[in-house]
């Protein structure tokens, strides 16, 4: 199922300065502390929309997530709805709040959502508590406890985004590997969530 409220190409109506990006390239940015006061302002808009007849937890995730991380300047959130729950009336709901709903993407169990032009938010719509939740999670945790690990992150994504500057695709998949590994990692040592 794939509903669409705003084209790709419609201007976001309330801009970050510090957020926007392109399509189909890879810049990254240092890491600016604003990012955490954006996703709090976002979580707070789609709470907003959502009402209470539709709980969502809304998680900062990505590299805009991590402190001292180089990004994209593009904020990830992640929102997990409750196990067993319906996911079209979420789904309903976010497009009405000005996402582009762009379907699992290549990974089952997630609802993919963007919005901005230049592409400023992604949205993550998974089950709470789940696996893709808890990898999630864990990624981000990972990256925040332990800057060595945090800073080897960064040093692969500033080779792959010089050597892949305008395909995206490539620089994600570049990525997973290590991503992989990392999640495999913490959750092995139950340091997710």
């Amino acid at each position: 199922m794939s509903a669409t409220a705003a084209s790709d190409d419609a201007p976001d109506p309330a801009p970050a300065a510090s957020l926007g990006l392109e399509r189909g390239t890879v810049r990254l940015a240092p890491h600016d502390p604003a990012w955490a006061t954006l996703f709090a302002a976002e979580a707070a808009r789609i709470g907003s929309a959502l009402g209470t007849e539709l709980p969502l937890d809304l998680e900062h995730v990505g590299s805009t997530a991590v402190p001292g991380l180089v990004a994209k300047p593009i904020l990830d959130l992640l929102g997990g709805y409750p196990p067993g729950a319906p996911v079209a009336p979420y789904v309903a709901a976010l497009v009405r709040a000005g996402y582009v709903h762009r379907g699992e993407q290549g990974i089952p169990g997630r609802e993919y959502f963007r919005r901005g032009e230049p592409r400023a938010y992604h949205l993550h719509l998974v089950v709470r508590d789940g696996p893709l939740w808890r990898e999630h999670l864990a990624f981000r945790d990972a990256l925040r406890a332990d800057a060595a690990l945090r800073d080897a992150y960064a040093a692969l994504k500033l080779e792959l985004a010089r050597r892949h500057a305008r395909d995206r695709e490539a620089y994600t998949e570049g990525k997973g590997a290590f991503v992989r590994e990392v999640v495999a990692g913490a959750l092995a040592r139950g340091s997710g969530p």
